[in-house]
């Protein structure tokens, strides 16, 4: 049997520092099937999403991708750099400075604004980040800001999951 290599776990607490920015290594294309089965889904009513004939009567004059699906989307695409080894506490703001349209590819980068230790939970720390959706052709089309509890390495859960075959 050969030697198992430890693929990538996430960041831990102690890995993050105020001013490091991290780039989500992959993208996501969005098409509208993803947008017309999202809308449907999450019940949004607005033709803007679903309707290519009202679309072109806007002034956007095709379908808007549903703003929701993208914040999905981009907080995602942020999970393996900043809370696959925690959980959100919350989003302080969100904005949507450009549109996204079906057949746009989205990425997201993340920067780290503040790290701090839990008062009331000493295995975790709180880490606060700017993520921001880019997409193909460089504008951004998404901002929020999030707190995160993330758990310190030596305590975290996440390290022994894999099964010891017997």
């Amino acid at each position: 049997m050969g030697t198992v290599k430890p693929g990538w776990q996430g960041r831990f607490f102690e890995d993050f520092e105020v001013g490091d920015i991290y780039r989500a290594r992959i993208g996501r294309t969005i098409t509208m099937t993803d947008n017309i089965q999202f809308t449907m889904i999450t019940n949004n009513t607005n033709q803007i999403h679903f309707n290519a004939d009202y679309a072109a009567k806007t002034e956007f004059r095709k379908p808007l991708v549903n703003s929701a699906l993208t914040f999905s989307i981009v907080a995602g695409l942020a999970v393996a750099d900043v809370s696959e080894n925690g959980f959100a506490l919350g989003w302080d703001w969100v904005k949507l400075p450009n549109p996204v349209f079906p057949g746009d590819t989205i990425y997201a980068e993340t920067e780290v604004i503040e790290v701090r230790s839990s008062k009331s939970r000493p295995h975790q720390g709180v880490v606060t980040v700017q993520t921001r959706g880019i997409n193909q052709n460089g504008k951004v089309v998404l901002e929020f800001q999030r707190s995160v509890m993330v758990w310190k390495k030596a305590d975290a859960p996440s390290l022994q999951l894999f099964p010891e075959r017997s």
